[in-house]
């Protein structure tokens, strides 16, 4: 991850070697970032539903649990009276910012326009800073975050621990030590869907992977995430995976026989390249191209953030989290002192996790 540069820009900073002297504009601070939107960044696009609040600390959203049904009417009668039942997930909203400055002797002296550059990598900084955090919420990790205010979450995590607002804020998908008591409970998370027993339902949505080393991924750990992603009502549509989860899904010998047999070659350890290659084979693409646009229908997104220990399958018709904007990024020039030019840059915000059942998170192994 990016440290933290700290101190005034000046003309004494590595970076400043030739100190050229050059015509100097300087820009103005709310213009850098006017059309900035937070939740217009891929990974809110993903997982967050935006909203905004006027009020601030911890904000209350409302969630409607299943809790009606139909009955048989009898000729002279009245069905009994029935009434909604509601699932309150709290929020917790907190303050985060970042203050640039840059001496004035700086800015007369360089051949760039340091207000700019610094600003505009002010800027990067907030999204790097946003994808970190969506993704340690999303994915968890088997250490706690200080930063951020994540715990330690793994497939040993309990739900009890998961949903405690006051250590967990953040909240998580649905962990272990659940019962069938839990099921449709108003002070639970969990719900029943269709004909699916007690036993599925509830099930941990923080699974251990086949391959205990970091990247290892295997098939049966993407049929057991749709399994339990579609136990309770929905229908996987994405996969996330790290670049050597990538690596381990194009090397993959049940990858490319998985599809071989309905072509007349029953592919194996002999011949896997040749029947992934046979014309009319899914997978003929990427063996030729190693690019990989689906698997059982889930879109298939690669990125550096996601863990090499944690793939998570989710569906994302449905967004598991909430990005609740108290103030969006504003920037204030500051008066750091005599001969500094600086800004404040700053946002309210907070993330929560208010739909456990649409994500699954698969670990390799103890250190995921």
């Amino acid at each position: 991850m990016v440290d933290a540069t700290s101190g005034l820009l000046t003309t004494l900073n590595t970076g400043s070697v030739d100190g050229g002297v050059g015509e100097r504009v300087l820009i103005d601070y709310k213009e850098a970032i006017m059309d900035y939107k937070v939740a217009e960044l891929p990974v809110m696009s993903f997982f967050a539903e935006p909203m905004t609040t006027e009020t601030g600390g911890n904000i209350d959203i409302t969630l409607a649990k299943p809790s009606m049904k139909l009955e048989r009417i009898n000729e002279g009668t009245t069905p009994e009276y029935q009434h909604t039942k509601l699932r309150s997930e709290r929020v917790s909203v907190n303050e985060w910012g970042i203050a640039v400055g840059v001496t004035r002797r700086m800015i007369e002296d360089s051949r760039f326009n340091e207000v700019e550059m610094a600003l505009n990598e002010a800027r990067r900084a907030v999204d790097r800073h946003m994808t970190d955090h969506v993704v340690k919420v999303i994915f968890g990790a088997h250490a706690a975050d200080t930063t951020f205010g994540t715990i330690q979450i793994d497939e040993t995590t309990n739900e009890t621990a998961i949903d405690a607002f006051a250590t967990n804020p953040q909240s998580g998908f649905y962990g272990a030590g659940m019962t069938a008591a839990d099921i449709d409970a108003s002070d639970k998370r969990v719900d029943s869907y269709g004909n699916e027993s007690d036993t599925r339902l509830i099930r941990n949505s923080y699974v251990r992977a086949a391959g205990d080393t970091a990247g290892d991924l295997a098939l049966s750990d993407i049929t057991e995430a749709i399994d339990r992603v579609s136990t309770r009502g929905y229908n996987a549509s994405h996969l996330f995976i790290s670049p050597a989860h990538y690596k381990s899904l194009l090397d993959l010998g049940d990858f490319v026989t998985a599809f071989t047999a309905a072509q007349g070659e029953a592919g194996g350890a002999a011949n896997p390249t040749q029947a992934a290659m046979m014309p009319g084979s899914p997978v003929a693409e990427t063996a030729s191209s190693g690019i990989v646009g689906s698997i059982y229908g889930l879109t298939v997104v690669v990125n550096a953030y996601v863990p090499s220990t944690r793939f998570g399958t989710f569906d994302l018709s449905t967004k598991p989290m909430v990005y609740v904007e108290r103030r969006p990024l504003t920037v204030e020039e500051a008066n750091p002192g005599f001969g500094i030019v600086g800004s404040y840059m700053s946002m309210r915000y907070g993330l929560k996790i208010v739909r456990p059942e649409v994500g699954i998170i698969s670990i390799n192994g103890a250190s995921g």
